[in-house]
């Protein structure tokens, strides 16, 4: 990827281009939904959903997670406030099935973060396991997305 391009312009072609690597290896660490709840419990992790508001509608948000749609040609920098500008902050994004949290990982990483984890089973369930919906874990409803 050409550096000379703009950050919200490299992580768009990045998003992209990424269903083209879906079978490339792991961009990075992934975590079951269960420990990721735990961890944020404990203050030691931040959840992100990077879904849609209208997807954030239909099912809620897990209990704690940030709303930020990965849409948002400013996402990275958005993200590094909501982490008080530490990119070795430890963050762990979910969205519906694992798709796009592997895509986002991966660019986020390029971008510089260094500690994004993948929830890749996501909220609805995928091979990676059942979702954060179906384990019975918190979900706050989003009446306001």
């Amino acid at each position: 990827m050409p550096t000379n391009l703009s950050r919200p312009l490299r992580l768009l072609l990045m998003l992209l281009l990424g269903p083209l690597a879906a079978c490339a290896p792991e961009a990075g660490p992934s975590l079951a939904a269960p420990e990721a709840l735990e961890m944020a419990k404990a203050g030691k992790l931040t959840i992100v959903d990077i879904r849609r508001p209208e997807e954030w509608r239909q099912t809620g948000v897990a209990e704690s997670a940030l709303r930020l749609d990965m849409r948002d040609p400013n996402f990275p920098d958005v993200l590094l406030g909501k982490v008080q500008g530490d990119r070795n902050a430890p963050i762990a994004l979910i969205c519906r099935t694992g798709n796009r949290t592997t895509q986002m990982q991966r660019a986020l990483l390029q971008q510089g973060f260094t500690n994004i984890y993948n929830i890749k089973e996501g909220m609805a369930g995928s091979g990676a396991g059942p979702g954060w919906i179906r384990r019975g874990l918190p979900v706050a409803p989003c009446t306001q997305c």
